[in-house]
């Protein structure tokens, strides 16, 4: 199994920043893409930015110019560099990998962590 733990949440005033991190760990995995997602009350997961091993980047419209993903490969890390913060930026944000383990692809899953953007 691979697991995925995110941290960096917590709670901002409008205008503010906040940078995520998620690491993996496990055994005989290799990461492909890893990305953000988030899931405010009442609505579904959506992506937020996606980043490939080769550093190739894909924004959601709503967070272009304001987010920036990037990501770690010798630790297997993926950052999510949040600025010029919104309420409507208030959700769980989690982490998602798409990797291979011991030649099997599947996609993993953090438990997510709270950002709150307070006017």
């Amino acid at each position: 199994q691979v697991q995925l733990v995110e941290s960096g949440g917590g709670l901002v005033q409008a205008g503010g920043s906040l940078r995520l991190s998620c690491a993996a760990s496990g055994r005989g995995f290799s990461i492909n893409t890893m990305g953000w997602y988030r899931q405010a009350p009442g609505k579904q997961r959506d992506l937020v930015a996606t980043i490939t091993r080769s550093g190739s980047t894909n924004y959601a419209d709503s967070v272009k110019g304001r987010f920036t993903i990037s990501r770690d490969n010798a630790k297997n890390s993926v950052y999510l560099q949040m600025n010029s913060l919104k309420p409507e930026d208030t959700a769980v944000y989690y982490c998602n990998a798409n990797a291979e383990r011991f030649l099997r692809p599947n996609d993993y899953w953090g438990q997510g962590t709270q950002v709150t953007v307070s006017s």
